[in-house]
């Protein structure tokens, strides 16, 4: 049988270059050329397959020595922050003034912060409210390999692993104590012990985006004043271990920073940054007095529900020239 002739084009590869590879200028045929760029992808990925598992990214810094002990954990957006962070000083009076407002008025007047609003907790002290400062800690479910890390930087830094014994040894009057485990299908953090040790710091309650043990014992008069918020109370004792101390967390869909201003009660948590403080505290007051205006007016039976809430333009003039009066 005679062969018949098949004319194949021929293409003209440029010279190509790649890490240690240099190709150059050749004449392929035109079926050559997936086994051609298949040698070029698996030529192009050799340096970075030869990189061992684990090393740093060109770029990054080694920590000096002894950093890794340092008694807050290192977080590059709270390095960002911080500058504007320490100059806003959150008094223990702004702190009493919080504890007094309604959870609503507070939320109103935060802005662009009410999504940092969290439901869906318990509260071991019904009715009670807490204002205080975020010291914050995230947990981690163990590994061999993760908890041998966690102890040699616990006895580097001379701390307990356990970040709840931890804090019952470094939390400061007027924290409240912000744990990020898992949320309602997470770990629990503590027992009444661990919540006995955080107390007797002077930490203003607990919130937990996890569980907590000894319902009994947190509901009774030993800890009046001390509210834990938590998503769930068990049995189970605590397994979990401290991944990073005083950085950001996650609380249920809130982003959380060390030293933001917490206010929580049977409704829900609020968290905000400590220099909103002073707008807050003047906007949720104005607020609560125009709505005890309104039900001042409510109750004198003169005036419509609908020219009462919200105050109709008439109204709203006079509230306004009583208050310039004052």
């Amino acid at each position: 049988m005679q062969r018949r002739a098949i004319v194949l084009p021929y293409v003209v590869l440029p010279y190509v270059a790649l890490p240690f590879v240099a190709l150059p200028v050749v004449t392929l045929p035109v079926f050559a050329l997936p086994v051609f760029a298949l040698s070029i992808v698996l030529l192009a990925g050799a340096p970075a397959a030869a990189q061992p598992s684990g090393t740093p990214p060109d770029g990054d810094i080694e920590a000096p020595e002894g950093f890794r002990a340092n008694r807050t954990s290192y977080s590059a957006i709270m390095d960002v922050l911080r500058p504007a962070r320490v100059a806003t000083t959150v008094t223990d009076a702004d702190l009493a003034r919080l504890r007094e407002m309604q959870l609503e008025d507070i939320w109103s007047a935060l802005g662009d912060y009410r999504a940092n609003y969290v439901r869906g907790f318990r509260s071991t002290q019904p009715g009670e409210r807490i204002a205080g400062r975020a010291l914050t800690m995230r947990f981690l479910p163990p590994r061999p390999d993760f908890v041998d890390a966690i102890d040699t930087l616990a006895a580097e830094g001379d701390w307990d692993r356990r970040y709840y014994a931890r804090a019952a040894e470094e939390a400061h009057p007027g924290d409240v104590i912000v744990a990020e485990l898992g949320g309602a299908g997470g770990h629990v953090l503590f027992g009444g012990m661990g919540a006995l040790g955080i107390k007797l710091r002077g930490a203003a309650g607990v919130v937990i985006d996890g569980g907590s043990r000894d319902l009994a014992e947190l509901t009774s008069e030993t800890f009046r004043g001390f509210p834990v918020f938590a998503r769930f109370f068990d049995v189970e004792t605590t397994s979990w271990l401290g991944a990073a101390w005083n950085t950001p967390v996650r609380i249920g869909t809130a982003t959380v920073l060390p030293g933001d201003v917490v206010v929580a009660d049977g409704t829900g948590v609020l968290f905000f940054p400590p220099a909103l403080v002073p707008a807050v505290l003047a906007a949720a007051a104005e607020r609560a007095a125009l709505e005890e205006h309104e039900r001042d007016l409510l109750r004198s039976g003169e005036h419509r529900f609908r020219d009462v809430y919200p105050l109709s333009p008439a109204l709203r003039e006079e509230y306004e020239r009583r208050t310039r009066d004052r």
